[in-house]
């Protein structure tokens, strides 16, 4: 357990597995649905997810540049655990919120 939560356990970090979900998605997504926080926060733990091997940063040599993030079949595994403690919450909570 400990293991598990030194890897997931901070406060963003399942917020942002679950925001990629079952698509790419680009930094800016992830950052608006984790609400109003600095940017460093996202930048910190999307990085340590990546070294964590849940997630997979792609960038793009465009202009702009572009960057997506998607899960790794590691992360995808995540998925039904974080929807089964979605679930849990709203039959106990009056909240819901992914991030709630």
């Amino acid at each position: 357990m400990t293991g598990t939560m030194a890897t997931i356990g901070k406060k963003w970090k399942s917020v942002i597995i679950y925001t990629i979900g079952l698509k790419r998605q680009r930094f800016g997504i992830i950052h608006t649905k984790m609400g109003i926080i600095s940017r460093k926060i996202p930048t910190e733990q999307l990085k340590e997810l990546e070294e964590d091997g849940i997630i997979k940063r792609e960038a793009f040599k465009e202009v702009p540049p572009r960057v997506e993030y998607f899960l790794t079949d590691k992360g995808l595994e995540l998925l039904p655990i974080l929807n089964m403690l979605t679930e849990w919450n709203l039959r106990h909570n009056s909240g819901g919120e992914v991030g709630g």
